[in-house]
């Protein structure tokens, strides 16, 4: 798409665009149509960087001189953006953006842009990159599929974690917490709503470690993947000896890698977000600056695992540890985890005035 040296903006160039077809999106149709396409010219003020969608604001300067604010609401998720070279840094409040797309419908200030274009020239959107793959690009010489390894030890398996189960709330070892005054103060500044979990965002670890949900382990080869059915979360841990991505981002569950020692799979995690440590509200540093060391040791029989963790964090003088087991399960239990429903939460927050604050961060 080529974008006028004019700016438009966006009131001034409703045409009509046979490309409903075209834009997939789950809720396109009944946000936006696809017969109005229009040009926004403003400067970002806000930024929402979350899944499944991200979204800017912007104050957009309109013909008669007035300012409006406008969302623009792009097509694709994190992942897609990332393979794309789009990042949370790459458009940050403060920018001046030209954007392309559809209008809301009912003259809803917000648009679909299928393209943005940074004040410094670079590209976003489908005018940078198409956003499908329509050609096969598998290489027809690298086998793809898995093969289990001949590891001394099977845990692959269905395993359930209510064996030797304690509530994941001040478990740590040593007690009371080794809080360094850094980590003192976020404690005691935690506020009612603060917890992501409760916002139905994944709990991540350390806090699933913990989990009494069951647990699923695959044997793939060059890694094992665990699927814990509390919030039907994946994790990978990689036994193929590779080393941490340079630019892997932070996430939930961090960057596993793993090797056995006799009969213990041991397990070291990091590009951790930050977060708690439990619902009790400890801090968690994330990053370069937490390092999560599993230590799982299964029984010569094979029927049973005694997982130990520890934690290591600058917000804390001492290693925290925290153990629990798992026993192998029928796999007849196996189910998909209910979603999760973060209303009951939205209503406390309502209750104590906080919901406008928890929505805008």
């Amino acid at each position: 798409m080529r974008i006028a040296t004019g700016f438009i903006a966006a009131a001034a160039v409703l045409t009509l665009a046979g490309t409903a077809k075209t834009l997939a999106h789950h809720a396109f149709s009944t946000e936006f149509d696809a017969s109005l396409e229009g040009e926004l010219e403003g400067v970002v003020t806000r930024v929402w960087w979350a899944n499944p969608h991200i979204r800017y604001i912007i104050d957009a300067r309109m013909p008669d001189g007035t300012i409006e604010e406008w969302s623009l609401q792009p097509p694709g998720n994190l992942p897609t953006y990332r393979r794309e070279g789009w990042t949370r840094e790459s458009i940050q409040v403060g920018d001046m953006v030209t954007a392309n797309g559809n209008l809301g419908r009912d003259g809803a200030k917000k648009m679909y842009p299928l393209c943005i274009v940074h004040e410094n020239g670079e590209r976003f959107g489908r005018c940078a990159n198409a956003g499908s793959i329509a050609e096969v690009t598998a290489d027809p010489d690298i086998d793809y599929t898995y093969s289990t390894n001949d590891y001394e030890v099977d845990i692959s398996g269905f395993w359930d974690n209510r064996y030797r189960f304690r509530t994941t709330v001040d478990d740590f070892e040593p007690d009371p917490m080794p809080l360094t005054a850094e980590s003192r103060a976020i404690y005691e500044a935690r506020e009612f709503g603060d917890d992501h979990v409760l916002r139905c965002l994944p709990a991540g670890l350390p806090r699933i470690f913990g989990s009494p949900y069951p647990m699923e382990i695959v044997d793939a080869g060059t890694h094992y993947v665990v699927i814990f059915l509390q919030d039907n979360t994946p994790r990978w841990i990689w036994m193929d000896g590779r080393g941490e991505p340079e630019d892997r981002p932070l996430s939930s569950m961090g960057f596993s890698v793993g090797r056995w020692e006799d009969r213990a799979l041991v397990i070291e995690t990091t590009v951790l977000d930050p977060g708690w440590l439990d619902g009790s509200g400890y801090p968690m540093s994330g990053g370069d600056d937490t390092r999560i060391v599993e230590r799982w040791e299964i029984a010569e029989d094979g029927l049973t695992i005694d997982r130990t963790m520890t934690i290591h964090d600058p917000l804390y003088t001492a290693p925290l540890v925290r153990t629990r087991g798992s026993q192998r399960g029928d796999a007849r239990n196996l189910f998909e985890s209910p979603p999760c429903d973060p209303t009951q939460h939205y209503i406390d927050m309502i209750e104590r005035g906080r919901l406008e604050e928890l929505l805008v961060q």
